[in-house]
């Protein structure tokens, strides 16, 4: 049983799976790049670095519009490689947008790996009798291959968005990984990287949430306020709350 300074006793954890779990970006530009280079052989690791922000960060929308149902996977992923190359000075022929796609998939896959702290994490929930899954922002069979190719294959509660047909931050999504995991809402734990759709979907579906802050994020909210719930910055925070 976790003990975390919440209302309540939680019974169970919900994870989010991406920079949560599996380190998806490194992933990401280890692909991007291994698979970009041909067609920016001149830019710069400053330039690099730009890309990348831009490939990952996604300021224009298309991995919102993937799951609004108005672009698919691959087309999103391919939208966003054409905004990043054009801003690097470059572009993705038309021609080649299929074979980059499909190489860019396999680095990626080669490169899904969990955080140094994920197993640890784990292994103390296991011991204190915590049952656990995740939720995640894309399709349940592609998050299932990312956990089992990470070595997560032992989180058997995975909901994606084609599960109940809605993503996070809505509460249906959430809930539906209370309902598997078989506890209360507020007896359920979620933890995750990103501070809207995560911290503050789950807390808004009624769940205690912790904000995991990789990165020390400021935790700026656009209404002007911050968050003020818990947060920690690795899962060896977690532990510390058990």
């Amino acid at each position: 049983m976790v003990n975390a300074g919440f209302e309540g006793q939680i019974r169970a954890v919900l994870f989010d799976i991406d920079d949560t779990l599996v380190d998806l970006r490194t992933a990401m530009e280890i692909a991007v790049r291994s698979v970009s280079a041909e067609y920016l052989p001149a830019l710069s690791e400053q330039g690099w670095a730009e890309l990348h922000r831009e490939f990952r960060e996604d300021p224009g929308g298309h991995y919102d519009a993937f799951l609004r149902g108005e672009l698919g996977f691959v087309e999103q992923r391919i939208a966003r490689a054409q905004k990043a190359f054009s801003l690097a000075g470059g572009a993705l022929p038309e021609h080649r947008v299929t074979q980059w796609n499909a190489d860019y998939e396999r680095e990626a896959q080669r490169n899904w790996l969990a955080y140094s702290d994920v197993a640890e994490a784990l292994d103390a929930l296991d011991a204190a009798g915590v049952v656990y899954g995740a939720v995640s922002n894309n399709v349940e069979a592609y998050q299932r291959r990312k956990l089992d190719l990470a070595g997560l294959d032992r989180i058997s509660v995975l909901i994606g968005t084609d599960t109940v047909g809605v993503p996070k931050p809505e509460p249906e999504i959430f809930l539906e990984g209370v309902r598997q995991l078989g506890f209360r809402a507020e007896q359920t734990l979620y933890v995750g990287d990103n501070l809207l759709v995560d911290a503050v979907g789950a807390s808004a579906a009624g769940l205690p949430a912790l904000w995991l802050n990789r990165d020390g994020k400021s935790g700026s909210l656009p209404d002007g306020g911050s968050w003020q719930g818990p947060q920690v910055a690795d899962l060896g925070g977690l532990l510390s709350l058990l």
